[in-house]
């Protein structure tokens, strides 16, 4: 099953501007999103599908495959299944959607939404990390919680499962989730998605995946273990660039080594 990737970079966030163009490793961010898919090798092809001109232009001139998409779209998943209906694209049975200030992406996460929907578990796949039980009450943090098939039976930025009884908290642990915004579709399903209005507990919680669930269209979840964050906010971002620079920091050269000593 052909697996296209697909990098929805919009411009105008408002949390930090211009975000897709902010420079991570003197890079824009869209640009190092793009090479991490790249490097990991999940899918056949990969995109980058925006709704600004100066995106585009900076990607086209590093050779980076881009597409123009509506100004419209409400969300990622909108703006994927527009570059989905492409003719070019016609040939991919599955949707990858890897958002677009997420330049340290998961992998693991990566191909275990793809093996979700490529295995049949379900049409839709998505991950999920462990995460303290402290984090349990962040509204910022979406949970969820899955049967014991790894579908998922809900999503909410309330604390799911709540523990009822403080005696039990070692049953609650191992069954606390966080929600990665890394999604796999197949085809079908993300059409339908799109095509529903959006329902009443996703407008209720933000949160968009309620939608398909709540239509009955199961969303299976792989658990991988938690890799560094989006960026988000100016905070974000340099901590971001930290965590580059020290991925990509020269090793040091060994004091025993010839190199490392002076000569006469």
């Amino acid at each position: 099953m052909p697996v296209l990737a697909v990098i929805p970079a919009r411009l105008g966030a408002t949390r930090l501007p211009r975000k897709p163009l902010r420079l991570l490793g003197g890079e824009p961010i869209v640009v190092r999103v793009y090479q991490r898919v790249v490097h990991l090798g999940v899918a056949d092809h990969c995109v980058v599908a925006t709704d600004h001109p100066e995106v585009h232009e900076a990607c086209t001139r590093r050779g980076i495959p881009v597409v123009m998409t509506r100004d419209d779209h409400p969300s990622g998943t909108d703006r994927v299944a527009e570059v989905a209906t492409r003719p070019e694209f016609s040939s991919f049975d599955v949707l990858l959607n890897v958002q677009g200030d997420e330049p340290f992406v998961s992998g693991e996460a990566l191909a275990g939404a793809v093996q979700v929907v490529t295995s049949g578990l379900a049409p839709i796949g998505t991950a999920a990390v462990p995460i303290p039980l402290e984090a349990q009450a962040r509204p910022d943090v979406v949970k969820v919680v899955c049967a014991d098939d790894r579908r998922a039976l809900y999503f909410s930025r309330a604390p799911i499962p709540w523990l009822r009884d403080p005696s039990e908290m070692a049953i609650l642990a191992p069954l606390v989730r966080q929600h990665v915004g890394v999604y796999a579709y197949a085809r079908y399903a993300l059409q339908q998605w799109v095509t529903w209005p959006p329902h009443a507990l996703e407008l209720i919680e933000r949160l968009e995946q309620l939608r398909p669930l709540a239509h009955g269209l199961p969303i299976g979840v792989v658990t991988v273990q938690a890799t560094e964050g989006g960026i988000d906010t100016e905070d974000d971002l340099v901590r971001a660039n930290t965590h580059w620079d020290v991925l990509h920091a020269a090793p040091a050269v060994p004091a025993n080594t010839p190199s490392a000593h002076r000569t006469a």
